[in-house]
């Protein structure tokens, strides 16, 4: 008989990449950074504990591959907090790029392809990758140059901003090639 597996979602397992704090700390001797900032020096680590006992907060490894371990006295929950918050902001200021998309098909008229051309450019300005997908149907498969045709025609409308970093392939009934903004001078 099978079991039933629980809904419930399962704790998550303590982070070793967490910093070790007052008692966990397990060298004889650390680098001491005090409340204010200000470097204490190398210390041993009973001293380094009882002073930050003194001042009611804890004593938290914050350079651990340092030789002495560099360690502050400071509130715990308060530096999990600037963890967090350092950690937010560098996923912030991390840019995604997006790829996008531009179909297109053998018969594609010049008009159509000046307003592709302009979505694309306005794609490329904000630092996207653009694909451009050229979509085969019935007896237009038997002419594959025409597709090649199209999108060199397509290319000179950016070739100013952008450069073809994947070149057109077949893949099936489409055509595919990806565009790159140029580096900025």
């Amino acid at each position: 008989m099978m079991r039933r597996r629980s809904r419930l979602p399962l704790p998550l397992p303590e982070q070793s990449n967490r910093a070790r704090i007052n008692d966990k700390i397990r060298v004889p001797s650390v680098r001491l950074i005090d409340e204010n900032g200000a470097q204490v020096g190398v210390v041993n680590i009973q001293d380094a504990l009882s002073k930050a006992l003194a001042a009611g907060l804890d004593l938290v490894e914050v350079a651990a591959d340092a030789r002495p371990p560099v360690c502050r006295i400071q509130d715990y929950s308060k530096f999990l907090f600037e963890l967090q918050k350092k950690e937010r902001q560098a996923k912030a200021n991390a840019h995604k790029v997006d790829t996008k998309e531009i179909r297109l098909r053998p018969g594609t008229g010049d008009g159509d392809l000046d307003i592709k051309g302009k979505h694309a450019r306005e794609f490329l300005e904000e630092g996207h990758k653009v694909a451009i997908l050229l979509q085969f149907r019935g007896r237009e498969m038997s002419h594959k140059e025409l597709g090649l045709e199209m999108i060199r025609k397509f290319m000179t409308r950016i070739e100013d901003i952008a450069r073809m970093e994947q070149e057109p392939r077949q893949e099936g009934r489409r055509m595919m090639a990806l565009v790159v903004p140029t580096a900025k001078k």
